[in-house]
């Protein structure tokens, strides 16, 4: 059984690939948008029984982990001085919006329980601007009830997707045009990127480039496993559990060296395999989010959740304009916040712009560090007002 439904969600991103490439609305939509809509209705036709949960969450796992060192070796990090500076004032300006609106709200919504509103700030402000591992730190370091937990994750997960919706398609083109356009690449850099973004995914299939694809898929597991050695490492001497921050931290800092050496960076199959794997990602996420957990939700704290998201999308949307912030750095790094950096890449793909995966990583990353300091210090200012 488990086997059969980790072939299922290995293989529907392939024709959902195959659809793009031969119709119209399928290639308009985009593959991304494609797999995450598929997705979410699978898995709410009824049709995925409970005991495939540890299929999708396994899957989920290894292809964010073994996506990302692949992405990441095929990367020219020269390109990244050109916009190392904006990214992360972009991110320091995603930062400030999340802050402002969670502060807001809970002024709008303390009237309704102080504390609890104070949680759901503070909860809103640790994963908007880090992740899902800040949003756990949070709930211990807050003595969060697990109930408060369960349904804010419960909503993060249904809204979050719903925002990535967005951003993947109407997304792009609205804020491409309200903002300042990216930096041109060189003629040599559109050519190759054009080359490896493409949903032509035909040479994954062709015996003769099997080898150049276990080298990269080789490499990739032995970065995953270094990393998570790291972390296995870090929580043994702090006595802590293991730091999925942590590993994604060393995975990405481990990828961008590996790009440095040439041989690794020529793997430009390797960009293509790893793209797939996201493709997967998103698909298998998607079917993991349940329409159905949010049915008895107080319509108050899907409020909160919503304009925090949406509010401070808009508000890092105006503070970006004014900075003079491109579009392009502006959304890679918005995604970073509010969905982490293993999402990065697939708004880069929405882009067709690689070359920003690597200035929304790092962003995400300091996202990361910044997650549980902004989270907990807000927590406790609220509670005590």
């Amino acid at each position: 059984m488990s086997i059969f439904f980790a072939i299922i969600f290995v293989s529907i991103p392939a024709g959902l690939l195959w659809l793009c490439h031969h119709q119209n609305w399928a290639r308009r939509l985009g593959i991304i948008a494609l797999a995450y809509i598929c997705g979410l209705l699978l898995g709410n036709s009824g049709l995925v029984p409970a005991a495939a949960a540890p299929v999708q969450q396994v899957l989920s796992t290894a292809t964010i982990l073994l996506a990302l060192p692949m992405l990441l070796i095929t990367l020219d990090i020269r390109q990244w001085r050109h916009v190392a500076g904006k990214a992360l004032l972009s991110m320091l300006l995603a930062t400030t919006s999340v802050v402002t609106l969670a502060t807001a709200l809970f002024m709008l919504f303390r009237d309704q329980g102080q504390e609890a509103a104070a949680n759901f700030a503070a909860m809103s402000v640790a994963v908007y601007t880090g992740g899902t591992p800040n949003l756990a730190a949070i709930k211990a370091g807050l003595e969060i009830p697990h109930q408060q937990y369960i349904v804010f994750h419960s909503l993060d997960t249904f809204i979050g997707a719903l925002y990535l919706l967005l951003m993947l398609t109407l997304g792009v083109r609205v804020f491409r045009r309200l903002l300042k356009p990216p930096q041109a690449a060189t003629a040599g850099q559109a050519e190759a990127a054009q080359a490896d973004d493409s949903d032509n995914y035909a040479p994954l299939l062709h015996r003769r480039n099997w080898p150049e694809m276990a080298m990269a898929l080789g490499v990739a597991v032995v970065v995953v496993a270094v990393s998570v050695g790291i972390a296995e490492i870090h929580a043994l001497a702090t006595g802590a559990s293991r730091n999925p921050a942590l590993v994604i931290a060393s995975l990405t800092t481990i990828g961008i060296l590996l790009s440095l050496v040439p041989r690794l960076q020529q793997l430009q199959l390797s960009y293509k395999l790893g793209m797939y794997l996201i493709y997967v990602f998103c698909f298998v996420v998607a079917s993991m989010a349940s329409v159905e957990q949010l049915a008895n939700v107080d319509a108050s704290i899907a409020l909160f959740v919503l304009g925090t998201v949406l509010g401070s999308l808009l508000v890092h949307a105006v503070l970006c304009r004014l900075a003079r912030v491109d579009s392009d750095t502006f959304m890679v790094t918005s995604v970073a916040a509010v969905c982490s950096p293993p999402f990065v890449p697939m708004m880069a793909r929405a882009l067709g712009n690689p070359g920003t995966i690597l200035s929304g990583m790092t962003a995400g990353i300091i996202g990361y560090a910044l997650g549980n300091y902004l989270g907990i210090s807000l927590g406790l200012f609220l509670q005590g007002l």
